[in-house]
């Protein structure tokens, strides 16, 4: 450190890169003290600087468990998997749609079912519910924009020698960003025993083992240089493998065509109908490999491909989360989360911020507190990247069907005799529709540094800031004004950051969400509520960790104290 400067500053950085752990916090002040002794111009190095080389904040539990459930959740077969899981650990009860449910649910109970596999119901019956009492709602998706496999995954006219898939777009994605990418596939696989039984099963290969290559400069023209255009059709399938057709047929003895004249110029046979026939070998090869099965035993699949990458915590001060998935998987995993701490340890309703703690009176005996009363729901919708309008999206007739059932199930003979109340079935619905709500929970879009001229200047949501309200008058959103104040009241209360708000420009079109549809389909009130995100749609998408931890805290202070907000603002 007493040579030149010149010479000194390589071996400064070589120094500060040696630096770890605990010796950190000795090291940096001796070789900041060190640097301002070298003669001629002082390095700009700040302390700041050094303590980033050696420190990393702590991942939280809640980081985490959301990085389990996006890496761990492929696609919706997987996602309701997960929050299955989390369900049970928690005590919820499954329900068999198929079966009636007077006298299988009562107060205090927790509950869930799903419809396809690939959508999920889950409430929390309140100690003292009575019948007409309301829902607190949540809802979301658990789908996102992939390439699904097509019902004939075989591709004719395969080139170059190469063995490829047949995929088709599903939903809106940014289908530029899945070249490149080391991709797999998962979804669920119909198998049938020997004995002619039938079971389904969750799929997920964990290796890549599928890429859509990018064409190589060199071979594009000036005009295709200019702009990334993708033919969905053309471009976007798969490579699966080198031959693969030869190297099958050589594993299991098989003479090729090359080998075998004879039975190469023989008329082709008679395509007997089979599903088998029209699947690339390779892929029911490689299934049945992963389930442990003979290829013959794979009787049906609906499969998706994914990016094997799994999420990461990144960021100069580690404030972002990057994966797949982020839309709409993060507020299935918080609505999923939410209700499981609701029911664990139900925590007291939040003292309103006017009220300081010092001029509370000490109470000899404190009471205990109210039994909750209404039901705590979460639905996770499939099909909501492609409008919603299927027997498993928000469009269906499940929210509906789920309030109207489990209200008539509650107020029904059973075990547990409910609390008499005056009023018809309807009118008892009726009533507990209008003390219902519903957030509609889906990711926002974050200002974007490098396209701010996208956003409404006045409504540009950014990320670690918080939850975002969303609204639009042309009903894109469920937003109305007082649907909006109550998710800022109990923010305020629980003394959480102010919403963002969100307003898409006028002369941009607006997107939509679950909201619209649940509530003109049921007349619950509803507001669109959303983590604030960049790259949506894209095949990798980024948020701010923060964020995650703001947007539980809201889930919870909804199942916690969203009645006594609504029941001030009835009055």
């Amino acid at each position: 450190l007493r040579s030149a400067a010149a010479f000194r500053a390589p071996m400064l950085l070589l120094a500060l890169r040696g630096v770890s752990g605990a010796a950190a916090a000795l090291r940096a002040p001796m070789l900041l003290l060190a640097m301002r002794s070298v003669s001629g111009a002082v390095m700009p190095v700040r302390t700041a600087s050094v303590r980033l080389l050696s420190t990393a904040p702590a991942i939280s539990e809640t980081q985490k468990a959301a990085m389990a459930f996006l890496d761990g959740s492929p696609d919706p077969f997987h996602a309701c998997a997960r929050a299955r899981e989390r369900l049970e650990a928690a005590g919820f009860v499954e329900l068999d749609e198929r079966e009636p449910w007077a006298g299988r649910i009562a107060p205090g109970g927790r509950y869930f079912w799903t419809r396809n596999r690939s959508c999920l119901v889950a409430f929390a019956v309140g100690e003292g519910y009575e019948p007409g009492d309301g829902f607190k709602i949540i809802g979301a998706h658990t789908d996102s924009p992939n390439l699904k496999v097509k019902p004939r995954s075989m591709r004719d006219g395969s080139a170059a020698s190469c063995t490829q898939i047949d995929v088709e777009c599903y939903g809106g994605g940014l289908w530029h960003t899945w070249f490149d990418r080391d991709l797999s596939i998962s979804g669920r696989v119909v198998v049938r025993s020997e004995d002619g039984s039938l079971d389904q099963r969750l799929l997920r290969i964990h290796r890549p083992m599928l890429r859509v290559p990018t064409l190589a400069i060199h071979l594009q023209s000036v005009k295709e240089r200019e702009a990334f255009e993708v033919n969905k059709e053309e471009h976007l399938q798969p490579i699966l493998a080198m031959a693969a057709q030869h190297a099958l047929q050589a594993a299991a003895g098989q003479p090729s065509a090359e080998d075998d004249a004879d039975e190469a110029s023989a008329p082709p046979r008679a395509p007997t109908g089979e599903w088998s026939e029209a699947q690339e070998p390779l892929l029911l090869s490689v299934i049945a490999e992963e389930l442990g099965v003979p290829a013959s035993a794979i009787a049906d699949f609906e499969l998706s491909l994914y990016d094997t990458q799994p999420s990461a915590i990144c960021g100069g001060r580690h404030e972002f989360l990057m994966s797949a998935r982020l839309d709409n998987l993060v507020s299935c995993f918080l609505a999923t989360e939410a209700l499981a701490l609701h029911v664990a340890s139900p925590a007291q309703p939040a003292a309103d911020s006017a009220t300081s703690t010092a001029e509370a009176e000490p109470a000899a005996s404190p009471a205990a507190p109210p039994a909750e009363r209404d039901v705590a729901l979460i639905a996770l919708f499939d099909h909501e990247e492609v409008g919603s309008g299927s027997a498993v999206g928000a469009g269906s007739p499940i929210m509906a069907e789920a309030v109207r059932r489990i209200s008539g199930a509650l107020a029904s003979p059973g075990p547990v005799p409910p609390t008499p109340s005056p009023g018809s079935p309807d009118d008892l619905l009726a009533a507990a529709v209008s003390r219902s709500f519903v957030l509609s929970a889906d990711m926002a879009h974050a200002v974007h540094p490098n396209y701010a001229a996208k956003h409404e200047k006045g409504h540009g949501p950014i990320m670690n800031h918080g939850l975002v309200i969303k609204s639009n008058s042309n009903q894109r959103y469920a937003t109305t004004p007082m649907t909006a104040f109550v998710v800022r009241e109990l923010a305020r209360r629980n003394g959480l950051p102010p919403p963002q708000e969100f307003v898409v420009r006028n002369d941009c079109p607006c997107g939509s969400t679950i909201g619209p549809i649940i509530a003109a389909a049921t007349g619950i009130r509803a507001v669109d509520i959303g983590l604030p995100q960049l790259s949506m749609h894209s095949v990798r998408e980024q948020m701010g960790v923060h964020d995650l931890e703001t947007g539980l805290q809201m889930f919870r202070a909804f199942f916690r104290d969203f009645r006594a907000v609504d029941e001030q603002l009835a009055r």
